[in-house]
């Protein structure tokens, strides 16, 4: 009993440690954003002043909107695609080649993102040269942004579609459904917590990415990564400490809210179905 006790008190104590090393840096940048010294990791009592020099920030915040506006429609492109991708290759458990398919959509995952990027680049520029379009900027961003995305979308919902009972296809099938209503009618509602969980996935994925963008920007596409990042080479003050404190508020209360929709969902799903094995 003691052995076990102790095993429980090392195992808590690891996970404690863990979260410090993960959301220490984060609380002590939240806390230094309301400092009065400009130097970012100095506290010099309590102050508001940062928040209002934020306000007054024009690269900033149109960074963060140029980021924001990138992320949402790169979430939606990626989890879109990832959710056909996803389907076609559950479908094809039994394909030769499902294998390579699936290597191939997870290949993004596992390269470094500075070859992604350069490769992106050689490709758009010659398709620039060749056809007078795209021209770097926000569009370029958004499809490199959606590839890697598209990545972490697929492995999300793949991951959901393992685990859906099979017979509610074929129970869909057998009573005259066409296979794009078992998809929208059968297959979707049954995946909806994953497809929410890849979005925000990759939402956070794009917000984040700096390497990518920094090869396929053009003038007038400057993200919040890349301001933030072109700063720190001549010193950061504490506005970027009050940007990265709103980002994180934000960010935080979309993912607290999308948690407690998928629990509600998931109680009424865990009901609809205690109610109908009673019946």
């Amino acid at each position: 009993m003691q052995t076990g006790k102790r095993e429980k008190m090392l195992g808590r104590l690891w996970l404690l440690l863990v979260f410090v090393f993960l959301y220490l840096p984060i609380v002590a940048l939240v806390v230094f954003s309301f400092t009065d010294s400009p130097v970012p990791n100095v506290w010099a009592g309590f102050s508001l002043r940062w928040y209002a020099r934020l306000w007054e920030d024009e690269q900033l915040l149109q960074g963060l909107w140029r980021s924001l506006q990138l992320a949402a429609c790169s979430a939606t492109a990626a989890t879109v695609l990832g959710t056909l991708a996803g389907v076609t290759l559950h479908h094809m458990r039994r394909h030769i080649g499902r294998s390579i398919y699936s290597a191939l959509l997870r290949a993004p995952l596992v390269m470094p993102e500075v070859l992604v990027g350069l490769s992106l680049l050689l490709l758009l520029v010659s398709l620039q040269r060749a056809f007078g379009y795209p021209e770097r900027g926000l569009l370029t961003i958004w499809i490199g942004h959606a590839l890697i995305g598209l990545a972490y979308a697929t492995v999300v919902i793949v991951a959901r579609l393992r685990d859906l009972n099979p017979q509610l296809e074929e129970a869909a099938q057998d009573l005259g459904a066409r296979p794009a209503q078992v998809f929208f009618l059968v297959i979707l509602p049954n995946i909806g917590q994953a497809l929410l969980a890849a979005w925000l996935l990759t939402f956070t994925v794009s917000l984040d990415d700096v390497v990518i963008a920094s090869f396929l920007s053009g003038p007038g596409s400057t993200t919040m990564p890349m301001a933030i990042f072109s700063r720190a080479r001549l010193g950061l003050d504490p506005t970027v400490n009050a940007m990265a404190t709103v980002v994180i508020v934000v960010v935080a209360v979309a993912v607290g809210a999308a948690s407690y929709l998928m629990a509600v969902r998931q109680r009424r799903h865990q009901a609809e179905l205690s109610a109908s094995s009673r019946t």
